[in-house]
Order: structure tokens, then C-alpha cells, then sequence
């Protein structure tokens, strides 16, 4: 049997990862394989790395910490300088960079890991998909995790990539390839919310973006084999301003995210008897 925990993307609300992996490997349960996408990345090298309690609390520290404050906590005169001079971001990537060398180890290798993981990116010379799974560690995860805008593309090669999201938020499918037989899904909660037609300028990038991404994982849900034992986990619920423009900016609701998803997903394992 092959359980894989498969990571989605989600900026700060992958703050809810960091709670369902508390659950599952509370209940004993831990990944022989790991996929994941922008956030899920990160949060999904440090338990391919570690996949045990201690993990977490890890994560909890690193969520908390002010480094990863100032990936997106710079004041927005200052982001807009950045802008004017880079033309293609608003953050310094030496603050993502930090906060995953730190973690994970500048040095750290896939092949180092205790499970096999796979990051997903998008390369944009090849307009394509493309998965990490072997080499330099730290680099692959920064290029999984690059958002557009937000952050400049990652260099790996000869080739430019950004946030995988892009082209696989939830890379179910993956998993499914990899020969996953039991997946647990760890997703940040917008596939559980309903979409509305937007309203603003803002609401139509967001809404685009939410169809593309809801899209192409309901697809591959329909398509997991009969054989495949699939969990998608529950997240806890919104938090306050989730709704709102800076929400991405966030951390204040961080303990809030890991609590409910911790609480949710312990509650789904209990009453289907999954875990210790």
C-alpha cells in the first residue's frame, strides 16, 4: 500500500496543511509518498523530511516566525518601489528563500529525504507542467512556491518557473501516476466555497482562477481509480476577511487556520475509523 498526502497551494491559508498534518500523523498515519504544489510544497518537503509529530510543531514555529511575515509583509509604498524597478514583483524573494533554507537545509537534497516528494512547477519556456523530484531541494520548492507578481520567476537551469499553481493547484492526478492506492487530500478550503460572478476588478482574476483550478481537480477526482482509497479533508471553515483583497497577506489568523483543520480532520478520521 502507497499513502501519499498530496499538498495544495493556498499562500497563507496553507496554514490549514500545517493543522491536518498534525491529525494524521496524530493518528499514526504517515506518507510513503508526498506531491504538492506552491505552499503544499514547503509544507510538504518539511514532512517528507520529518514525517513525524515533531514536524509540526516545525511548521508552527517557521508560520509564526518574522521571517515568514516578511515574505509578503512589506509595506505596500515599498512593494510599490519594488515594482517600478524589477517591472515584474512586488516581494523580495530573499524572504522565501530564508524562511525555506532555514527550515529545510540550503543543502538539502530530494534524495535526502525519508519519502519521496515531487514539487510541481510551471515552466514558462515550456508553457508546461513540470515536477521536481530528484536534485537541489530549497531551489525547486522557491520555484513551486514563485506566485506570479508577487515574486520573480526561479531560474533552475536554463529554464524560468512559477508558482505550480498555475498549471496543477491540487495535484491529485500526480499521485494517481505515482501509484498511490491511499491519498489524503490536504486543501486550504476554496473548493469547498462557493464562487459568485464578480463584481470588481479584483473579483474577476480571483473567480478566473478559482474555475481553472476547481476544474482541473474535480476532473481528476472523477478519474481516481476504483482501486484508489480517496480522503479529501475537511478544513475547519473560513476565518474573518478571508473574502477580502489583502487576505493573502495575512498571518494574524494562522494559530485560528491550524486549530480548525486540526480539529476537522481529526474528527473526519475519527468517524471513518482511519488512524490508530
Amino acid at each position: 500500500m502507497t499513502v501519499a498526502f498530496v499538498l495544495g497551494g493556498g499562500g497563507v491559508r496553507g496554514a490549514t496543511e500545517v493543522g491536518m498534518l498534525r491529525a494524521l500523523l496524530d493518528a499514526g498515519i504517515v506518507p510513503s509518498l508526498v506531491v504538492g504544489t506552491s505552499i503544499g510544497a514547503i509544507n510538504g518537503a518539511a514532512v517528507a523530511q520529518d514525517p513525524t509529530p515533531a514536524v509540526v510543531d516545525r511548521l508552527e514555529r517557521a508560520w509564526a516566525s518574522p521571517t515568514a511575515g516578511a515574505v509578503y509583509g512589506e509595506s505596500f509604498p515599498r512593494q510599490l518601489r519594488r515594482l517600478a524597478k524589477s517591472r515584474t514583483h512586488l516581494n523580495d524573494p530573499g524572504a522565501l528563500r530564508t524562511l525555506i533554507a532555514d527550515m529545510l537545509g540550503e543543502e538539502t537534497r530530494f534524495e535526502d529525504l525519508v519519502v519521496p516528494l515531487a514539487v510541481c512547477a510551471a515552466s514558462i519556456e515550456r508553457a508546461a507542467e513540470h515536477w521536481f523530484d530528484s536534485g537541489p531541494l530549497v531551489d525547486a520548492v522557491i520555484a513551486s512556491a514563485s506566485v506570479p507578481a508577487a515574486l520573480p520567476p526561479q531560474r533552475i537551469g536554463d529554464e524560468h518557473f512559477i508558482d505550480g499553481g498555475v498549471v496543477n493547484s491540487i495535484p491529485l492526478g500526480e499521485a494517481v501516476a505515482r501509484g498511490a492506492t491511499t491519498i489524503y487530500v490536504l486543501q486550504v478550503g476554496r473548493i469547498e466555497e462557493p464562487l459568485a460572478v464578480p463584481r470588481t476588478p479584483a473579483d474577476v482574476g480571483r473567480v478566473a482562477f478559482e474555475v481553472s483550478r476547481r476544474h482541473r481537480f474535480q476532473r481528476e477526482r472523477a478519474a481516481v481509480p476504483a482501486h484508489v482509497d480517496l480522503h479529501v479533508l475537511p478544513y475547519g471553515g473560513r476565518q474573518p476577511g478571508d473574502h477580502k483583497v489583502g487576505a493573502y497577506r495575512r498571518l494574524d489568523r494562522t494559530h485560528a487556520r491550524i486549530e480548525a483543520a486540526r480539529d476537522a480532520t481529526a474528527a473526519y478520521l475519527a468517524e471513518r475509523g482511519l488512524g490508530a
